[in-house]
């Protein structure tokens, strides 16, 4: 067996993981933000809320102390497992995928020529540094002020994307600003809400009455990760489609699509408590908008038509190397995404699939087996208008 069929095999297992772990801890951090917002007044004055609900065929009771219970229960449930998991199966994945085939989705050398330790280097400083900055700002006086605190990380997360885009491939750089949020939030759980839970528990079980700071921390940490989530599964799919990461804008396009996810977190999570204004929505639509505009390929000037003879060889020495029954190029096992491109017919059923590929300029990735701009320009010309061969 080669080494790319057992890394597509560990790919797959990790990603199926990631998935898995994913859902259960978005599912757990949602139903606790909605649980949070839904309480109603409990006329215990222990109790900071309490909440009846239904479901699977049974009823529940769900109450919430303001601090802590007078005395411990026997049995308590933690939630951290699945942060961290969804962090160990999403780094390994990056590390498959983005690391040891670094050349080919995390290096362009059109953006910057990097070596392959100085692009995997730079990107786990990303990870680090984005978490150094957003932890000392929250422990700063910033910190107290989510008002303040929200418009300083927007601005330099926006400064995040620009960079991001400037430094590794459009695939790269979106996987990585996502990888940063997800860092932050499984550190938030790691470094802050958990502690701080254990804490609570400690003074209980010590005769001390729990400090409110750290139920505080664990509250202010908890939302920040429920507006971070809706951005990190754009990233997660985001390398699916080229047209987000593939033009001169994909910087523009990470900012818009990033604050649209935020905003419509933003909206659920005041609707959870009272009607929701609508212009957050609308704020949401107008920037997903912005990205759908950003996005889009530029009018072409009409090109003198182009018949399948003239780009097959161009294909045959540009594509064929990964978009074949056996890739002779080194990495790969099978053509990505099962994309064939070695027949006339496989040409013309994939035309329009091309052209987006050549406009977005995703493909080939990092221009790895060197698409001459003359060459890019004739394949996008067929693809718009696929002359059958003569």
């Amino acid at each position: 067996m080669s080494s790319a069929y057992v890394i597509d095999w560990l790919s797959l297992a990790v990603r199926w993981a990631h998935i898995v772990v994913g859902i259960a801890w978005i599912g757990a951090s949602f139903y606790f933000i909605w649980l949070d917002d839904k309480l109603e007044a409990a006329s215990d004055p222990e109790l900071a809320g309490e909440l009846h609900a239904i479901h699977g065929g049974g009823f529940y009771h769900v109450v919430k102390y303001r601090l802590a219970p007078a005395t411990l229960p026997a049995t308590l449930h933690w939630f951290k497992w699945e942060a961290y998991w969804t962090f160990f199966t999403g780094f390994t994945l990056l590390a498959l995928l983005y690391y040891v085939s670094a050349e080919v989705y995390l290096i362009d050398p059109a953006v910057a020529a990097l070596s392959k330790p100085a692009a995997i280097g730079l990107g786990l400083g990303t990870l680090a540094l984005g978490y150094g900055i957003y932890e000392g700002l929250c422990r700063s006086p910033l910190g107290r002020n989510e008002g303040a605190l929200a418009a300083v990380l927007a601005g330099l997360l926006a400064g995040a994307a620009w960079g991001l885009t400037h430094l590794f491939s459009g695939r790269g750089a979106f996987l990585h600003f996502g990888a940063m949020l997800g860092t932050i939030m499984v550190a938030n759980v790691a470094h802050v809400i958990i502690p701080g839970q254990r804490e609570l528990v400690r003074a209980k079980q010590e005769g001390r009455v729990p400090d409110p700071r750290y139920a505080a921390a664990g509250k202010q940490r908890s939302v920040h990760n429920t507006y971070f989530t809706l951005p990190v599964l754009f990233m997660m799919v985001s390398n699916h489609y080229p047209m987000t990461f593939g033009g001169r804008w994909n910087w523009a396009i990470l900012i818009a699509l990033t604050l649209a996810g935020a905003l419509i977190r933003v909206w659920f999570v005041i609707r959870h408590k009272r009607p929701a204004p609508a212009w957050i929505l609308l704020a949401a639509a107008a920037s997903a908008l912005a990205a759908v505009v950003l996005a889009a390929p530029k009018r072409e000037a009409a090109a003198a038509a182009v018949s399948m003879s003239e780009i097959e060889p161009i294909v045959a020495k540009r594509c064929l190397p990964c978009h074949a029954q056996k890739p002779t190029f080194q990495g790969f096992s099978e053509a990505p995404k099962g994309v064939l491109l070695d027949s006339p017919e496989r040409l013309l059923a994939q035309a329009a699939l091309i052209h987006l590929q050549m406009v977005s300029r995703a493909m080939p990735p990092g221009n790895l087996t060197g698409l001459t701009e003359e060459e890019r320009a004739k394949v996008a010309a067929w693809s718009l208008k696929p002359q059958e061969k003569r």
